[in-house]
């Protein structure tokens, strides 16, 4: 018997990268995957959603509750990034990461605590160590992050005695398809690639499956009294001192 038999699991953003790895390791391990994104999913059971809309939240999780009859774990992954200056952005790029990157994880939880609180279900959200740090120019990025890792705990103290555990992975570098463009956007890819692996302690950048690994974890019950934690999946990065 797998450790999530009779699971039902939501990870939104689930087509590909991270979410697809997630989505995946949460199928191996005996859940039934829904995922919600833009666009249809070949792979699981895909509900077509744009997430910047403050009403998609609540119909995916009906949708789910409708079609399986329950909800156990809720993997908040779907994000995006981008690049500016906080001078330099506009007021509409921001409220628009702002609506995807947090607004969307608190109206989904929002809607699934309902479904969680009966099945006493897990809730993870993806984060990243640029919730901790921040790379140059990433302004919006970093603040949404920081904001779903503090809204991660919010909900562990406040749901925590209703059986619902809330906890966040921060991932670093992980190779997936968008990873791979920006190195190869770069003047010198092998240079790039000879730089990021140097900061990584454990002598190698991340996988999709290394998040997925943790995720599973944190999903199950094996993680029983982990509750308002945010665990950083980097290789090591973030201890690593810079050299003087």
């Amino acid at each position: 018997m797998s450790r999530l038999d009779g699971k039902v699991a939501l990870v939104t953003g689930g087509r590909m990268g991270i979410g697809q790895a997630i989505a995946r390791r949460l199928r191996d391990d005996g859940a039934r995957v829904f995922t919600a994104q833009r666009g249809e999913d070949p792979e699981f059971e895909g509900i077509e959603a744009d997430l910047a809309d403050s009403e998609a939240p609540a119909r995916v999780i009906a949708e789910i509750v409708a079609r399986a009859g329950r909800l156990d774990i809720l993997v908040n992954n779907a994000g995006f990034m981008q690049e500016a200056r906080a001078e330099d952005m506009a007021l509409e790029a921001w409220e628009r990461m702002i609506r995807v990157n947090l607004t969307a994880p608190f109206l989904l939880i929002q809607a699934a605590l309902p479904q969680l609180r009966a099945t006493r279900g897990a809730i993870v959200n993806i984060g990243s160590i640029e919730g901790i740090g921040c790379n140059p120019l990433h302004a919006a990025y970093s603040a949404t992050k920081a904001g779903l890792h503090g809204l991660t705990r919010a909900i562990a103290v406040d749901h925590g005695a209703e059986g619902i555990r809330c906890n966040a992975v921060a991932p670093g570098w992980i190779d997936t398809d968008l990873s791979e463009a920006y190195i190869e956007s770069m003047p010198d890819p092998a240079a790039v690639r000879r730089q990021i692996g140097r900061i990584h302690p454990v002598g190698r950048t991340g996988r999709p499956e290394d998040v997925a690994a943790m995720v599973a974890w944190l999903a199950s019950e094996e993680s029983g009294f982990v509750a308002g934690q945010t665990y950083v999946v980097d290789g090591g990065r973030m201890v690593k001192l810079p050299l003087p």
